[in-house]
């Protein structure tokens, strides 16, 4: 088991994009009995929301039937795992939610999130709430069980595989920071990027349209555009974001 476990690990650092990291972990996973994954890192939290869902980093395998209502209904804002991923670092067993609700510690909104998992088949796992980068960042994943596995037998394979699948989960989770995100709404063109990163080494527009062999009309453009696609007001921001998403200095997108 360890040394399949250490060449998983291996794969895992390799992988050359989040897409084949996904397909790859979504398979290890289910080896342990956990189907269905749903993963959501986001770097502007604040003290009351996880911020915009639009700059949400999200990866599931779920059934769009699951997804549409739970993500795209924004019933996760009301979903007692959330929560507790939101105030704490570490892993809990799903049967956290069960003596909430035994002990009336459940709102309505989260009452009816949790009917809902329970109509969708998704009441027995796991949820694992990554260490921060930052006081803005969070991440975790949801590991729901196979459908005809009970708690008792989930927290069975945990006690005895536990920690390897927090440690996979751990190096997913550190592997996925580095590459650039997926499903982008509007991804940088080169030229967008290329002007963003000279910005992000102190370029001036005037030394930047030298370097790329533009005039500074058309090295405004780039970064105007650049603006609208990562949805922010000033160059700063965006080379903060664009940096957030891996959209710079990348050898390939």
């Amino acid at each position: 088991m360890s040394r399949n476990r250490n060449r998983y690990l291996l794969d895992l650092t390799n992988a050359p994009s989040i897409e084949a990291l996904w397909d790859m972990h979504s398979r290890k996973m289910a080896d342990y009995g956990f189907d269905r994954l749903l993963y959501g890192f986001t770097y502007y939290r604040t003290a009351t929301s996880l911020g915009d869902p639009n700059d949400f980093l999200l990866l599931t395998n779920h059934d769009p039937s699951y997804t549409d209502a739970f993500l795209g209904g924004e019933l996760y804002k009301n979903a007692p795992m959330t929560r507790w991923a939101m105030g704490h670092e570490g892993v809990s067993s799903w049967r956290l939610v069960d003596d909430l609700a035994r002990q009336g510690a459940l709102s309505d909104a989260e009452l009816a999130v949790v009917e809902f998992n329970r109509k969708m088949g998704v009441t027995v796992g796991y949820t694992i709430s990554f260490k921060a980068v930052s006081q803005r960042s969070k991440g975790a994943i949801a590991l729901t069980a196979r459908n005809g596995i009970s708690q008792d037998e989930a927290d069975a394979i945990w006690a005895e595989h536990g920690d390897d699948i927090i440690t996979m989960n751990n190096v997913a989770h550190l592997k996925i920071l580095t590459l650039p995100f997926i499903g982008l709404p509007k991804p940088l063109t080169p030229r967008q990027r290329e002007a963003l990163e000279w910005v992000g080494d102190g370029k001036t527009t005037q030394d930047i349209a030298l370097l790329m062999g533009l005039t500074a009309a058309t090295v405004e453009k780039h970064l105007r555009l650049a603006r609208e696609a990562l949805n922010v007001e000033t160059t700063a921001q965006a080379v903060l974001k664009a940096a957030f998403q891996n959209q710079m200095f990348v050898l390939d997108l």
